[in-house]
């Protein structure tokens, strides 16, 4: 016992950090004080919602870009400014509410969220979601407040419930006689609005506000003003920043993925007991990172689960027809000598992948022949191949050149 004891000890104190001052700058829900190369919209958010300090409601706005290009942190930051603004000048009226809808994944959970922020305590289950709808608009007459309501990953919560909850906030205002209720929608989908009912889209899209990718010399500038924060002086090698940006940019120009890598990397080094950060740290970080989530979450499938989408990665990644898809899984299933499901029950499966992010759906239209999904693979296919080689149900199929 005395023995584990100090192996705990002992890693705790060599722990003690010679390459940070705070780790937490990097990650991803970290608002700095500074936000480089985002100054247009900055200043553009902070016009549209100006009004409200007039007691006036501001346009609701939509907000999309590609992940890592400081959507949320933009809005935060704003978001910030505001309420700091309301304090000094003693303006009682601005209530923000900031909820990401893949935690606050329900129409329940969102109204719920939505009247905590009036000050409403509502009970986690047991009540109708009309009932939520209600007590939230009178809560909102009653304290009279203007609400400003971010709803990030919206996309998520639409793709899981449907836009009936956003038809009945972006027509809310016309039920309130004192209160006032503002939008603002995050997506990384940019063709999230093709979904939306024509209603929601003119309403939800009064404001519509484009992130364009950051390019490397615009991440090197984000990531020196972190580092500064981030890391002990002289930790950083040279070459390390630039590393970092130059493989972010190629990904579309993901500050998020340039923050994970330089974090990483220095963890690598803390881990090792070094006072420095290399450009091999960095690409270890890469390594480290790109052992895939999508994969990993992969592995725990259920069974056909793992064979719906081994007959996508064995497809190249792609499948242009779900009934496509159910004729190959058939095929595979009967070669491992399993009874395949049904084709409802592979399309509940599509589903629950694209919920889970593990695939893209989209409804192809095909005239007299009818409508059917097109199902996109978003992972590595060779990468799922590969982890799937692992699982013995599975494993010997690869020594088929059928499926080499």
């Amino acid at each position: 016992m005395s023995d584990e004891r100090d192996l705990v000890f002992d890693t705790l104190e060599r722990m003690s950090s010679d390459i940070f001052i705070d780790r937490d700058v990097l990650r991803p829900d970290y608002v700095p004080e500074v936000l480089p190369h985002r100054e247009g919209e900055i200043k553009r958010l902070t016009e549209v919602l100006a009004p409200i300090l007039r007691r006036e409601r501001p346009s609701n706005i939509f907000i999309y870009g590609l992940t890592g290009t400081g959507k949320t942190a933009v809005v935060r930051y704003v978001l910030r400014r505001f309420e700091d603004y309301a304090r000094r000048k003693r303006l009682s009226h601005i209530a923000v509410a900031y909820l990401n809808c893949r935690h606050e994944d329900t129409t329940y959970r969102v109204l719920t969220e939505l009247a905590r922020s009036l000050g409403e305590r509502l009970p986690f289950t047991g009540l109708s979601t009309a009932e939520v709808f209600k007590r939230f608009k009178e809560a909102l007459d009653a304290t009279g407040k203007s609400l400003i309501a971010v709803l990030d990953e919206i996309d998520f919560l639409v793709k899981k419930r449907g836009d009936e909850l956003l038809y009945r906030l972006t027509r809310v205002n016309s039920e309130l006689s004192k209160g006032k209720v503002s939008l603002i929608g995050i997506t990384n989908d940019v063709r999230f609005m093709e979904v939306l009912d024509p209603r929601v889209k003119s309403s939800l899209g009064e404001i519509e506000i484009v992130f364009s990718p950051y390019d490397a010399d615009q991440l090197r500038d984000i990531l020196r003003e972190r580092a500064v924060k981030a890391f002990k002086n002289g930790v950083l090698e040279e070459g390390v920043i630039d590393y970092c940006a130059s493989i972010a940019a190629r990904e579309h120009g993901d500050a998020r993925r340039a923050l994970d890598l330089l974090r990483v990397a220095g963890e690598i080094a803390e881990r090792e007991g070094r006072r420095t950060v290399s450009v091999e740290d960095v690409r270890r970080a890469r390594e480290e990172i790109e052992r895939d989530m999508i994969v990993d979450v992969s592995k725990t499938l259920p069974f056909h689960g793992k064979l719906v989408l081994l007959v996508v990665a064995l497809a190249g990644g792609r499948f242009d027809s779900t009934g496509d898809l159910y004729i190959k899984y058939r095929e595979l299933a009967k070669g491992l000598g399993v009874e395949p499901v049904t084709q409802r029950r592979v399309s509940d499966i599509i589903s629950e992948l694209d919920m889970l992010g593990i695939v893209t759906t989209k409804i192809i239209n095909r005239g007299r022949y009818g409508k059917t999904r097109e199902v996109i693979l978003n992972a590595e296919p060779n990468a799922l191949i590969k982890a799937f080689k692992d699982d013995p149900r599975i494993s010997w199929i690869f020594g088929n050149s059928r499926y080499r």
